[in-house]
């Protein structure tokens, strides 16, 4: 049994090392030829075949724990920073003068800091490091926890759950971001801003979590729909349509995700989670633009309600298509499977 699940471990990670040979490949061909086509319709129509062949690398892979992190890395962010390219836009225009540089940029969760005259030298800080391992022995203690889960009410494993799921992002996310900031020494904004700290939905969504997704949408979403809807509404009412709209795509764009996931049919329930909250932040705006600082809720309360709301619809919408489909064990299953994977290969090495 455990041969056999070292072979597809073994086969798994082959297929995984070709997804990325052929992305890394497609990227390559985005800086050497795309990019010296003038930017606009002509530049977009020769990247078009990279986002297809990014829409369908991730189905070659079938294990949860290669297959998420690798769909949102290539069909969601590589993706829209290819269609941003397109058009002459950062992150990815002007190209980097290094190839690895505008391949690191392009699929991974990064986005580098702007400096300013002020902070030519910045001191690392001992307090993400910490937070970091922290984390990581939380996320081990509450896998392990999966062992139990029968002795545990529903309620108290979704919570459980919840927080399971937003150490994972995070820790995936920062994994992810080592090698560019090793190998090239870019200095690299946070992935995560403690989401539990936020003050309001607003603060959620907009400056703590995933703040990679939030600077992509920016660009793509937020900001073509607000200058148009200025024409239509007004500078002062603008925002509140490219608030939601961008949330409707963020929706969508789970929607694709958990597909990757699941390999079921989407039941929408994640697309209507996020159309809720973005109806929530656009009122939450429009709110403070009418009592301005004649009134507002004290952070210690508005924080924990707008965190509290958060956890609820999530256990109401978000999660239920993935606990639905198991993706949760099958999460620890691949771990325990990787693990010993590696354990087999170490003792090989050594055994000789």
């Amino acid at each position: 049994m455990e041969m056999e699940m070292d072979m597809d471990m073994e086969m798994e990670l082959k297929r995984y090392v070709k997804v990325w040979v052929l992305a890394t490949t497609c990227l390559c061909y985005c800086y050497y030829v795309a990019a010296r086509l003038p930017k606009g319709a002509l530049r977009l129509l020769s990247i078009l075949p990279v986002i297809y062949i990014f829409i369908i690398l991730p189905i070659t892979l079938t294990s949860v724990s290669l297959c998420g992190p690798t769909a949102f890395f290539l069909v969601w962010l590589a993706n829209f920073k290819l269609l941003l390219f397109s058009f002459g836009q950062a992150p990815l225009s002007p190209p980097p003068p290094k190839l690895f540089h505008f391949i690191s940029l392009a699929c991974l969760p990064i986005k580098l800091v702007q400096r300013t005259d002020n902070d030519n030298n910045p001191s690392p800080s001992f307090m993400p490091r910490l937070l970091l391992v922290i984390k990581t022995f939380v996320l081990l203690l509450l896998l392990h926890v999966h062992n139990y889960r029968q002795f545990i009410h529903p309620y108290v494993f979704l919570s459980l759950y919840c927080l399971e799921m937003y150490l994972q992002i995070e820790l995936v996310l920062a994994i992810s971001a080592i090698p560019a900031r090793a190998l090239f020494r870019f200095e690299i904004e946070p992935q995560f801003n403690e989401p539990y700290l936020a003050t309001s939905l607003q603060d959620f969504w907009g400056h703590r979590w995933n703040l990679m997704v939030t600077s992509i949408l920016r660009p793509t979403v937020y900001y073509p729909v607000s200058e148009f809807s200025k024409r239509l509404i007004g500078p002062k009412w603008a925002s509140l349509p490219g608030v939601v709209a961008t949330f409707v795509v963020s929706g969508l764009m789970h929607e694709v995700i958990f597909f990757y996931l699941t390999r079921v049919s989407p039941t929408w329930e994640v697309t209507w989670f996020f159309i809720l909250h973005g109806i929530c932040v656009a009122m939450e705006v429009a709110l403070k633009k009418m009592v301005k600082d004649r009134w507002q809720l004290h952070r210690a309360i508005s924080g924990p309600l707008a965190v509290s709301f958060a956890g609820v619809t999530g256990f109401w919408l978000f999660f239920p298509q993935l606990t639905r489909n198991r993706v949760d064990d099958q999460v620890v299953w691949e771990c325990y499977i990787l693990l010993n994977f590696i354990k087999h290969k170490v003792s090989s090495f050594f055994i000789g």
